[in-house]
């Protein structure tokens, strides 16, 4: 048994061919391609918070030190949310702390309509403010922004048309 593996060995070491001699290339061909520089680190803080109304639901981090961008959805706020009035409504806890500017945004809403996303995410910015300031707290919830707005669709019942509306009756 034991000459067996020596015999392998044996063949296995002559069998296997020398490695050839890796031929010489210029020294510019030979160096690797330079590296791109990379993006220095900034020491950013993050405040992160969850915010719902009706079947929205907002993800937010508030990025410090930032310059006052608002980010919806990977699009700038304007692009987002066309409508003015929910454009307001996002900013209103930033400018109940006396904040604006301060941050910059990042939401991420998820489902619901633009109505819901926005006022998803007037809830969210206002929590993670109190991540970033507990003193802000009195003031927020004094405005409402921390409550979260139970009001959500009323499931439709049997015989009716929708949650409460009935069909239309007829006398004859």
């Amino acid at each position: 048994m034991e000459e067996m593996k020596e015999h392998n060995k044996e063949n296995s070491e002559a069998a296997a061919p020398a490695p050839a001699p890796a031929p010489e290339q210029p020294a510019a061909e030979a160096a690797p391609a330079p590296a791109k520089p990379k993006k220095p680190k900034t020491s950013r803080t993050q405040f992160a918070a969850t915010g719902r109304r009706k079947v929205s639901t907002s993800r937010v981090r508030l990025l410090t030190p930032g310059k006052g961008r608002i980010m919806a959805n990977g699009k700038p706020l304007e692009q987002y949310f066309t409508r003015e009035t929910h454009r307001i409504v996002i900013q209103q806890p930033l400018k109940a702390a006396q904040l604006e500017g301060k941050f910059d945004i990042h939401i991420n809403s998820v489902s619901g309509g633009m109505t819901g996303q926005a006022e998803a995410s007037r809830h969210a910015i206002a929590r993670a403010i109190i991540k970033y300031d507990q003193a802000m707290r009195p003031v927020l919830k004094k405005s409402g922004y921390l409550t979260r707005d139970p009001r959500v669709k009323e499931r439709k019942k049997y015989g009716r048309k929708r949650a409460r509306k009935r069909f239309q009756f007829s006398k004859r």
